[in-house]
């Protein structure tokens, strides 16, 4: 694991934002500025979120010259810790992923960033001129707006919109991060487990992925989610195959997070 980390990351020095674009780039980062041409195109990939929709005319000009397009592809590194944060990041398009490295390798993931969500971890590097203090990975192929460091500052301070921004992405950021530490300390992995797949699960209770990404999310080896989740399709909850995770049984998996005595249906 401890290799695998150090061969994505290792050429990237710390402090060094530009430069992560331009390493990765062959790798699977395409990065682009916005041209005249293409202003109208990326304004109105913006105002698909409301915090952009009733911005200033100023505000507008000023995002129109400054903002730059990031298109990672599944999997290419956005940021690393300790990198010093050159702007805000807002998702437009896919899934990026924020996650930790413990010393002996293990990753595990502290929350997902999608489309109108913007990293707020970054955000407070720029307001405090800190080092980001976690990673930054592709789960998707994906469009990043980055938002200069000065021009965002400037936008908070001028757009109620964009102050409201920042708080929300705050405050959801805060109640993940209490959500997982919550169920670090009071969850075995067995719970944690099916947290996970209630959360991810798509409408039609299927959950497209792998044992060893699971295992990657919760901080743990993929022998324990191979043991568990044989545990669970034994018992019939939950049917699974190469990629592709499905519930059977809504209710049993629910019962194994509910608090003891609560009735479930």
């Amino acid at each position: 694991m401890r290799r695998r980390v150090r061969r994505r990351y290792g050429d990237l020095s710390v402090g060094d934002s530009d430069n992560l674009t331009a390493r990765t780039s062959p790798k699977g980062m395409r990065k682009s500025v916005a041209s005249p041409a293409a202003s109208k195109n990326l304004l109105d990939a913006l105002a698909r979120f409301e915090p952009f929709r009733n911005l200033s005319s100023a505000a507008r000009a000023l995002l129109t010259e400054a903002v730059v397009i990031k298109k990672p592809s599944r999997s290419a590194a956005i940021l690393h810790k300790g990198q010093r944060v050159s702007g805000a990041y807002l998702v437009l398009k896919g899934r990026l992923r924020v996650f930790t490295i413990a010393p002996n390798g293990t990753e595990a993931t502290l929350y997902f960033l999608d489309p109108g969500d913007t990293c707020v971890l970054a955000i407070n590097c720029l307001f405090n001129d800190l080092l980001y203090p976690a990673w930054v990975q592709a789960e998707t192929a994906a469009d990043v707006a980055v938002i200069p460091g000065s021009v965002y500052r400037r936008l908070f301070e001028s757009e109620r919109t964009i102050q409201n921004l920042t708080v929300q992405a705050l405050s959801a950021v805060v109640y993940r991060l209490m959500t997982e530490l919550e169920q670090v300390h009071s969850s075995d992995y067995r719970q944690r487990l099916a947290q996970f797949i209630l959360a991810n699960a798509s409408a039609d209770g299927a959950l497209q992925i792998t044992q060893q990404q699971i295992a990657r999310h919760l901080g743990t080896s993929r022998e324990v989610i191979a043991r568990l989740m044989q545990e669970y399709v034994a018992r019939g909850i939950l049917r699974s195959q190469r990629g592709l995770i499905a519930i059977q049984d809504l209710v049993r998996l629910r019962r194994m997070i509910a608090p003891i005595g609560m009735k479930l249906e």
